[in-house]
């Protein structure tokens, strides 16, 4: 008898276990980074709407992983929810207020909103604990040239290209600020410059076709055009070139007038 009632115990007490591994399930530390690279590796391929369940996932078991916030954020914006992807940085940075990223993003989030002033102070604060962070300094310059500070804008994307002289956007970036202040000359040299090292950066080659169009050189301005429209397509949309890629106003002029001639 003595027998039976422990064998009817054990029976018990593994039900109980199992039930409560079943509400609680415990997670290795590979475990848990396998849940998390997997969040990741879908959010780098692009599989966002995929991305987001995953996030998801993970934070309702780990609900505060500052970086899985803020990673969760940065795929909200890209799905068209910034409101979503500023409340995840918030977050992320209550969590872990020392942590730079999650400012840099909110910050992006910001601007898609037309949030000036609030992502500009987002990037003033990662530039007061690192001079040299490029990706602050670039969408700060961002910021300012939609505020139309072309000057301002032209020193924070050369202070971004001296920070990464391979961040091949903010040269680009600086030629064009330095079209819309009149420099064409050290902005022709410096588009060149980027097209010798990256010959299919369509960017540069855009913006070389407009400076060469305004000079009068539209043979040099057609052939680059049609490396252009091979290489991206989109820099034929005024709209993505002043509200996405955020042209200044006089190469993009240039440009569509190119375009409309054509």
């Amino acid at each position: 008898m003595k027998n039976i009632k422990k064998i009817k115990l054990y029976i018990l007490l593994s039900c109980f276990l199992i039930n409560i591994l079943y509400v609680s399930p415990s997670y290795s530390l590979s475990s848990r980074e396998n849940l998390f690279n997997n969040a990741l590796n879908l959010s780098s391929s692009g599989d966002f709407n995929l991305a987001l369940k995953q996030w998801n996932n993970y934070l309702e078991i780990f609900p505060d992983d500052a970086a899985a916030l803020s990673n969760r954020g940065n795929v909200k914006l890209v799905i068209g929810d910034p409101e979503g992807a500023i409340n995840d940085q918030d977050k992320a940075i209550d969590l872990d207020p020392d942590e730079v990223d999650p400012y840099i993003n909110r910050g992006i989030a910001e601007e898609s909103l037309g949030m000036w002033l609030q992502a500009k102070n987002d990037y003033l604060y990662v530039i007061s604990k690192d001079n040299d962070n490029f990706s602050a300094l670039y969408n700060f310059a961002n910021v300012e040239g939609s505020l139309s500070d072309w000057e301002s804008a032209r020193n924070l994307f050369s202070k971004a290209s001296e920070s990464n002289p391979g961040f091949a956007m903010a040269r680009s970036s600086m030629a064009l600020a330095d079209y819309q202040l009149g420099n064409m000359e050290e902005c022709e040299k410096e588009l060149k410059k980027l097209i010798r090292r990256y010959p299919t950066f369509a960017d540069a080659r855009a913006a070389l076709t407009a400076l060469e169009w305004s000079k009068g050189i539209s043979g040099e301005a057609e052939s680059n055009w049609i490396t252009v429209t091979e290489l991206d397509s989109r820099y034929a949309d005024e709209e993505w070139l002043t509200k996405v890629r955020r042209w200044p106003q006089k190469p993009t002029k240039d440009l569509m007038k190119f375009i409309a001639l054509k």
